[in-house]
């Protein structure tokens, strides 16, 4: 059983995120979507927050679980036997970034491999900041996430202008 790991902060889980998750759930006899607990960014979901988003966005997913953790990616995905770590890539840029991470894990831990999956056409420009910016603004998110996920931020950036 090839079990792999999708990493990521998720604030908060979109389209792309679903994208990549779905289709490497189709690769892998299991995955983990890893939720990371602490990010050197402010964030504006909390951890748990985050997992029940993505637990909703992919709650028909039978091979997929979502967990939070924190520390090493690679470190986490070799003491819970992760062979493949996931990245999506929108571009070069993402590309070059995680290639650099790629090669500092191969140092850690050579027996995990990382699985790029490029992203669909029409989330190659969706981010996190993007949606959330957009959201803060009142804008339209209902082409980037779940309407779970858009009621969730429309919330959360009422309960900031108060």
């Amino acid at each position: 059983m090839t079990r792999a790991i999708y990493p990521g902060s998720f604030d908060p889980f979109h389209f792309g995120h679903m994208d990549i998750a779905r289709r490497a759930a189709g690769l892998f006899d299991e995955l983990l979507v890893t939720v990371f607990d602490a990010p050197a960014k402010r964030l504006l979901f909390s951890t748990e927050e985050r997992i029940e988003l993505a637990r909703e966005a992919l709650k028909d997913v039978q091979n997929i679980s979502i967990v939070s953790y924190s520390g090493l990616t690679v470190k986490w995905a070799q003491r819970h036997g992760a062979r493949v770590i996931v990245r999506g890539i929108r571009n070069v840029d993402d590309l070059s970034f995680e290639s650099r991470i790629d090669m500092a894990n191969r140092q850690m831990a050579p027996q995990i491999e990382t699985c790029y999956l490029l992203c669909s056409p029409k989330y190659v420009y969706l981010s996190s900041t993007i949606l959330k910016e957009v959201a803060s603004l009142d804008g339209d998110v209902s082409y980037w996430v779940t309407p779970h996920t858009e009621q969730a931020l429309q919330q959360r950036f009422a309960e900031r202008k108060r």
